[in-house]
């Protein structure tokens, strides 16, 4: 990485928000020498700080974005954005271009089913619901809580919503029960919260990591159905799937 002449200005830029968004963010500002900044999108009320220099909630496009990087010098960026946060990406990208700024993607893999899953992969969240429609009775919905509208109006499926946050406004669900927790969970309490609960089917996306994987291992110990949303298109980029890759990458440049 290039020598740093002046420690007051940032250098390197973290799209963060997900878990390797954080640790990548304390490892610079830990090893000291370069000045991290991570910008989190704002949805969450309280949302857990990173390390370093924060900015909180969108950029404006990403016309917007570059001017921010030509403002600040940013002298690279990491987009560690959740897999499903795809405008971001896309508005990352493109500003990147314009000023001329090397852009490297943070990505956890995907999940992929093993024997015995019954997964049921969907593009929208339209044709999750259809499909909860015609073949659930009682639904785990752990999509977090700004995309809940398709299922609303499934009048005859009980669904356990679980989110972080209320969603504000809560769409009119007719047979709902509202779970607000935070993970990692745990795979016996997944396990516990399945059969309590009487779950036979679970919506969700397919986000990867460890941190909410356990229901997958769950349902497929109960045998139920996982109605998985497929991750959005993405620009082709230079990605890389940790964080110490992420740092070779930077200290590369």
């Amino acid at each position: 990485m290039r020598a740093i002449t002046d420690p007051g200005r940032i250098y390197v830029l973290v799209l963060g928000g997900t878990t390797e968004g954080y640790d990548l963010a304390r490892a610079l500002h830990d090893a000291g020498g370069v000045r991290v900044v991570t910008s989190l999108a704002g949805r969450t009320r309280q949302p857990r700080l990173p390390a370093g220099e924060v900015r909180i909630g969108g950029f404006g496009g990403a016309a917007a974005l570059a001017a921010f990087l030509r403002e600040r010098s940013i002298f690279a960026v990491v987009d560690a954005t959740h897999p499903f946060a795809a405008t971001m990406g896309w508005n990352a990208a493109a500003a990147c271009s314009e000023a001329g700024v090397p852009l490297l993607r943070l990505e956890r893999p995907a999940w992929l089913p093993g024997a015995g899953d019954r997964w049921h992969e969907v593009a929208e969240w339209s044709d999750a619901a259809e499909l909860v429609a015609r073949a659930a009775r009682r639904v785990l919905l752990a999509i977090g809580r700004q995309e809940l509208a398709p299922f609303a109006a499934v009048d005859h499926v009980w669904f356990l919503i679980r989110s972080l946050e209320a969603p504000d406004p809560m769409p009119p669900f007719r047979r709902a029960e509202l779970l607000l927790t935070r993970g990692p969970f745990r795979l016996a309490d997944e396990r516990a919260l399945i059969a309590g609960r009487r779950i036979d089917t679970i919506v969700c996306k397919n986000s990867g990591g460890t941190a909410t994987d356990a229901k997958l291992t769950a349902a497929r110990e109960a045998e139920i159905r996982v109605v998985m949303q497929r991750r959005p298109q993405r620009p082709e980029l230079p990605t890389v799937a940790a964080v110490d890759a992420a740092l070779a990458w930077l200290a590369a440049l």
